[in-house]
């Protein structure tokens, strides 16, 4: 049995056909693309990486600061718990108020808890054959001392001022520090600088 194909009105066999088409990329668009988001992920994996070591570099340089402002800190507690201040090794510098002529060497001392003297000044160390100046402490007046500053942290000038000194004077005894310097971080080229004052005032009455 055969089936014959029908015709319209018009006496014509319909011809039924389908608009697909089979065009894909051509190698010019997938190569223009490949290379604009290469493009893309090189500046950003760039900024992510600049923007990573800045804040290494930046965590760096806080940590150097952190040192500096506990070490100061500790040097006014101790001062403020201390007794008898003057300037340099020598007691007889009592009634001096001044203890810096902007040498090296600066020198302040107290008389701690148990009698002992503590002095703070500054010396110099080396590190990696080069000298950074430093702020130092000694418990037994000088005799030992060690730093209590980080090497990141180069002090430019230091001074020392002590008022009250006069025993049953008028004026509470205080000390006043004020410290000029820079602060860096390894592999870190920028410096920041500070210039910090700090007063301590003696804690037991002595007016």
């Amino acid at each position: 049995m055969s089936v014959r194909p029908m015709k319209n009105s018009e006496g014509f066999i319909p011809y039924h056909f389908s608009l697909k088409s089979d065009k894909g990329f051509t190698l010019i668009e997938v190569v223009v693309s490949v290379a604009l988001f290469s493009i893309v992920m090189v500046v950003c994996v760039t900024a992510l990486l600049a923007l990573v070591n800045a804040n290494r570099k930046a965590q760096a340089l806080q940590s150097v600061m952190n040192n500096l402002n506990i070490a100061l800190d500790d040097m006014a507690r101790n001062v403020r718990m201390g007794t008898y201040y003057y300037c340099g090794s020598n007691p007889q510098n009592l009634l001096t108020k001044d203890c810096t002529t902007d040498g090296d060497n600066i020198q302040f001392t107290f008389e701690h808890f148990g009698g002992n003297p503590n002095t703070f000044t500054d010396q110099w160390i080396y590190k990696y054959d080069v000298a950074t100046r430093q702020l130092w402490k000694s418990t037994d007046g000088g005799a030992t001392s060690y730093p209590i500053t980080s090497p990141e942290v180069t002090i430019d000038s230091m001074k020392f001022y002590a008022v009250g000194t006069t025993p049953s004077d008028t004026v509470q005894p205080r000390m006043t520090a004020i410290i000029r310097g820079t602060a860096s971080a390894q592999n870190v080229k920028s410096k920041a600088s500070f210039h910090i004052q700090v007063t301590s005032v003696q804690r037991s009455i002595d007016l």
